[in-house]
């Protein structure tokens, strides 16, 4: 076993969680600015602000959706590699390393064909209107060039982390999102470009990201180095990953279909500000998303590493402190939002009727997320044990069998259907907590008693 790696299973475990949740979960602060400052400064564009607003949020399904096939290698692939490192199986490690790496190679050539063909009818589909497509268009076709960048960097970082490297996974993100942060208010303003200069901006800055992410793993300083023997797409070794990484590719991908859901609904009930407003929503949103997944993140290596080494004890410690920190996470975000809606509605917009719409949609569309921490930390324990099975049906059951309806019949109910689209999020919430505690609280602790048993 690779002496750097003892470490997960011998330094205590708050120690460790700090050490390796604070580079991640600052890493995904960064992330999350990185994925809303085009927001931000497109919301701000003068005269054009709210209708550019609305077009780059019908964008974001799209978005969500490349994302989610970095997820089947990144997700998928690096709590094998974790889970490998802990049995001491380095060769086997490397091999899921650089199956994945191929695997995203393929998959970002068709992603980035099928978007450039095919734009202008998915915006369409996704709740653009005829004064926002045009907005929508110009951003996609540019973003869509950068799609390898965007494939990589995800699918790869994770391998960093995985490894225990979370500063080096921080420093990737930090180094897309700080160039992002500087070329956006150049290219929009400075230059001119608009919307446009936007996703330049972001194009360019994710191929930065991507060129520190493979410098790094094929450098000297990882433990796990891809290797060009290793990029064969062996079945035995790509399909367990794919089929672990299903679950958050499931989580995104249902997450783009989730919103795209939304904004046909919103464009019926209440035109363009309602769909404008869900662009700011969902932006609040990443600020409890985003977080939540980097503490789950540095929890990853532990627990993938201690229950491939058969300790449960440590494996328990891991997944308690994980759930209180994102339920303490989660329930403070939560209070801030319901105190102060206008303060994060004022980030993404400065028209006034907008502003207005969204501070008092905001506080129904998050009045559940005091208790999402749990979902979470349930949820990415499962990847984490490698219980892809268990982490689809979590994930499914909340985005399809429960939010997907509640979004087309809560409005039956109420007057005010606007806003009644927008209460489906906290109902489905509430259930979706529910049913994932309990199937948590049944799996773990049959999990528990294999490694125990050491029956695995």
């Amino acid at each position: 076993m690779n002496d750097s790696k003892q470490f997960l299973g011998t330094e205590p475990v708050g120690r460790l969680l700090l050490k390796l949740a604070v580079p991640t979960v600052l890493s995904q602060l960064v992330n999350m600015l990185y994925n809303i400052v085009d927001r931000i400064f497109i919301g701000h564009i003068e005269g054009i602000g709210d209708l550019a607003l609305t077009g780059v949020g019908v964008c974001m399904p799209l978005i969500m959706l490349v994302s989610a096939f970095a997820f089947l290698a990144g997700a998928g692939g690096a709590p094998r590699a974790s889970i490998f490192l802990g049995e001491g199986k380095r060769e086997q490690a490397e091999k899921t390393l650089g199956a994945c790496f191929s695997f995203l190679i393929i998959v970002s050539a068709a992603l980035t064909a099928s978007l450039l063909i095919f734009s202008d009818e998915l915006l369409l589909m996704f709740g653009a209107s005829e004064n926002t497509v045009g907005y929508a268009t110009e951003y996609m076709r540019i973003y869509a060039i950068g799609t390898v960048f965007v494939q990589l960097t995800l699918g790869m970082n994770a391998y960093i982390t995985a490894q225990g490297f979370a500063g080096y996974g921080m420093l990737t993100v930090l180094i897309g999102a700080g160039m992002n942060i500087l070329l956006d208010p150049i290219f929009i303003f400075a230059l001119g470009m608009g919307v446009g200069g936007a996703a330049l901006a972001t194009v360019i800055s994710q191929a930065a990201a991507c060129t520190f992410v493979l410098i790094f793993l094929f450098g000297k300083k990882t433990a796990l180095r891809i290797r060009i023997k290793n990029m064969r797409l062996t079945p035995s070794v790509l399909l367990p990953c794919v089929a672990l990484g299903l679950s958050p590719f499931v989580m995104q991908s249902t997450e783009s279909l989730i919103a795209v859901c939304f904004n046909t609904s919103l464009l019926k009930y209440g035109g363009d500000i309602a769909v404008g407003a869900m662009t700011v929503l969902t932006s609040v949103m990443q600020f409890a998303m985003l977080p939540l997944q980097g503490l789950a993140q540095g929890a990853q290596p532990i627990t993938s590493y201690n229950y491939g080494a058969k300790n449960a004890s440590r494996v328990r410690s891991s997944f308690r402190l994980l759930l209180g920190c994102s339920l303490v996470y989660s329930f403070t975000l939560w209070a801030a939002i319901m105190l102060f809606p206008n303060a994060f509605a004022s980030m993404f917009t400065s028209d006034g009727a907008l502003l207005s719409f969204t501070a008092r949609a905001l506080r129904i569309y998050c009045g559940a997320l005091c208790i999402f921490g749990i979902q979470t930390a349930c949820q990415m324990t499962f990847l984490a044990l490698g219980r892809a099975l268990q982490s689809i049906l979590v994930a499914v059951f909340r985005k399809i069998v429960l939010l997907l309806p509640l979004i087309y019949t809560v409005p039956l109910f109420f007057e005010d259907k606007t806003m009644a689209v927008y209460l489906a999020e906290p109902i489905c919430d509430i259930l979706a907590v529910s049913f994932t505690a309990i199937v948590f609280g049944i799996y773990f602790k049959k999990a528990m008693k294999r490694i125990e048993n050491k029956d695995i």
